[in-house]
């Protein structure tokens, strides 16, 4: 196991609005909230569903390839070096973005997903 399942992150144009409709479905509570990024789930150290700004925001389509899924699971890891070195080596590719606290990557089929530390 390289880390634990942190959040699956789903892009939006309001995060706030999308995450307050998912906690009225399904009786979560904010975890994390600011501007571009909240958070919601049953408690700050249990994995959760995030919602993350992005802009410009371009709604997906199902079904359909024009405007696929989208969504990126994060992993909770320890040490971003050791982690990346890992998951390099199961086949991963980086994405060469990020910061001091998460790094982007994607999996073998070009998915992409993040391992974060903090």
């Amino acid at each position: 196991m390289v880390g634990s399942w942190q959040a699956l992150v789903i892009d939006c144009e309001n995060p706030d609005t999308l995450a307050s409709f998912y906690e009225e479905l399904l009786g979560m509570v904010r975890v994390e909230n600011d501007d571009d990024w909240v958070g919601i789930g049953d408690a700050p150290d249990r994995p959760a569903i995030a919602f993350q700004r992005v802009d410009p925001y371009v709604a997906p389509e199902w079904p359909g390839h024009l405007h696929p899924q989208q969504a990126h699971i994060d992993v909770k890891v320890k040490d971003l070096d050791l982690a990346e070195t890992e998951v390099l080596s199961m086949g991963a590719t980086s994405m060469g973005a990020g910061s001091k606290s998460y790094r982007v990557y994607l999996d073998p089929q070009k998915h992409p997903f993040c391992l974060v530390s903090w």
